[in-house]
């Protein structure tokens, strides 16, 4: 079943478009906190976005940003303002298509199907963990924060994916080394020392200083 997130601030059309779609079997979640528009994003992993451009605190344009940097997922924009210049710069972030309001519930759930169709070599892409507000793309071994990308080294990607696959567990210094084995990563005890240092490092250049935590004589983690 595709799913399917609606970022529209007006309740009245955001459930009037769920009670529609959810009609023909997707699966639909409409965003409730638009200040953490890419944390709900990240939570539902959807298949397509339909994203309103006028929003609080930031508008569809931004959304369509930051999606666009971890996600090819498909971005409908609905907007009442159909000009020629919102349509190019909606075209130009990011998006696959627009639909001026007022709109036919019937036509989205046309264009819709058609991008579904037109898109679904993609599926699988979404391919991240989120963590308090923090994304790890799998696809590029990045981490966004607070719309700071951090570029990481397959050494400290790993390692970062280790501890949030285990969040608010304790990893093994052990267990970690024998994970990077697997990945065909040298490394022993002194490279996990000094990758893990690297790590945070770069961490604390966006504010996340106590990101990981040591356990002494064991390991590390990540609170959950």
């Amino acid at each position: 079943m595709y799913r399917i997130l609606i970022v529209e601030d007006d309740r009245t059309i955001a459930q009037a478009l769920k009670r529609h779609l959810s009609g023909w079997d997707y699966e639909v979640y409409c965003v409730e906190d638009f200040k953490n528009v890419m944390e709900e994003f990240s939570n539902v992993q959807p298949d397509l976005v339909l994203l309103d451009i006028g929003l609080p605190f930031y508008n569809g344009y931004h959304w369509c940003s930051s999606i666009r940097r971890i996600s090819d997922v498909p971005i409908i924009f609905l907007s009442a303002a159909g000009d020629n210049m919102n349509i190019v710069m909606a075209m130009n972030m990011g998006g696959d298509e627009f639909i001026e309001k007022p709109f036919d519930l019937n036509v989205v759930t046309a264009k819709v199907q058609a991008m579904f169709r037109r898109a679904y070599s993609y599926r699988g892409n979404t391919n991240i963990i989120e963590h308090k507000g923090c994304i790890l793309n799998l696809s590029d071994a990045s981490l966004i924060y607070q719309e700071q990308k951090i570029e990481l080294t397959k050494n400290e990607f790993r390692i970062l994916q280790i501890l949030l696959e285990h969040a608010g567990k304790i990893v093994s210094r052990d267990e970690i080394i024998a994970r990077l084995w697997e990945s065909d990563a040298f490394i022993d005890e002194n490279t996990l020392t000094v990758n893990v240092a690297r790590l945070r490092k770069k961490l604390a250049g966006v504010g996340l200083e106590q990101m990981i935590v040591t356990k002494k004589g064991i390991g590390y983690m990540v609170e959950a």
